[in-house]
């Protein structure tokens, strides 16, 4: 019984978190979703972590956004959109499988260099591990349950703004597991998934009309966990014709005593491709050898405009 008692425990750690932070932003926040230019967006993100100390962590996330109604004139609207993941870790193959639905809605403010938006969030998801490879202090014993069901929820809200054609920021704040589900494997007994607040600023200054500098800072706490990320990339625009549309991007993500991050990404007419790579710096070096985890992701946008205009960064709402 003791290891269940452990692996009870260990479901208070942290949701699932990655580096490429923009690739598909709402998995930070969901009132980021909507915001790109065209009708529809899809995604996947696949994360490998500490292979070099145990069983690798992994997670495999994919993403579906489309605009709904949306005004012509300012910018006003809604959208939808759908994500799901799931994990596995250890010799138990503990993990979690989860889907949630998001709805937000955008405002353009004053002469629409301001936008405005509010998300909610509602998912349902699944934890378990297999029992085949627990040793039991009494071989007799029984497990109640080896998975937990539960419902979540979610909101937030984020505030855009292009200040001039060369510089544009945003700001979000987000809450998610609001409802603090019970995830607890043991009947008549709570675990409660604790609420995860995340706070987020990106910034991007096109110094020079082919390049850009884009710094990030983001701050997430989930129950007695916390974690301080920040950094910047660099974008090049080599080519911005709509039938040729080739940029690439490459920075450094800092997360506080945890990992230093290189992040790679190149966007060819409507695809995205990333990489990003964890060096860990924390206190288990030791074990890991520096070595952390990888990101490999992928975009695919519908509907983008034929014309574009410089600006710093491309028009969120169409």
């Amino acid at each position: 019984m003791g290891l269940l008692l452990l692996t009870s425990m260990a479901l208070r750690a942290q949701d699932q978190h990655f580096s490429l932070l923009d690739l598909d932003p709402m998995l930070f926040n969901p009132a980021y979703s909507g915001f790109f230019e065209g009708s529809q967006r899809y995604g996947l993100i696949y994360r490998n972590q500490w292979a070099s100390v145990s069983v690798p962590f992994q997670t495999l996330t994919a993403t579906a956004e489309w605009g709904l109604a949306r005004s012509a004139r300012n910018g006003n609207g809604f959208s939808a959109a759908l994500w799901a993941t799931a994990d596995r870790a250890g010799s138990l193959s503990y993990g979690a499988t989860s889907i949630s639905g998001v709805v937000s809605y955008f405002q353009a403010i004053g002469e629409g260099d301001d936008l405005i938006s509010i998300a909610a969030e509602a998912g349902a998801g699944q934890v378990g591990f297999n029992p085949a490879n627990l040793d039991l202090t009494d071989p007799t014993e029984t497990l109640p349950q080896t998975t937990a069901f539960y419902p979540t929820f979610g909101a937030g809200v984020a505030w855009f703004r292009e200040w001039n054609s060369r510089l544009y920021t945003k700001l979000g704040l987000s809450m998610r597991n609001i409802n603090q589900p019970n995830i607890s494997f043991m009947q008549g007994e709570d675990s409660r998934l604790a609420r995860k607040w995340n706070a987020y600023a990106r910034a991007e200054w096109r110094y020079h009309p082919q390049w850009s500098i884009m710094p990030v800072v983001g701050y997430q706490h989930q129950g007695m966990y916390s974690e301080l990320i920040y950094g910047a990339d660099v974008r090049w625009y080599f080519d911005e014709h709509p039938q040729t549309y080739l940029v690439f991007s490459g920075g450094l993500l800092m997360r506080h005593a945890d990992a230093a991050s290189l992040n790679l990404a190149v966007l060819w007419r409507e695809w995205t491709f990333a990489f990003s790579y964890d060096a860990n710096i924390s206190r288990l070096t030791r074990a890991s050898h520096t070595l952390g985890s990888f990101e490999l992701g992928i975009v695919y946008l519908i509907g983008r405009k034929d014309q574009r205009r410089p600006r710093a960064l491309p028009c969120p709402i169409i």
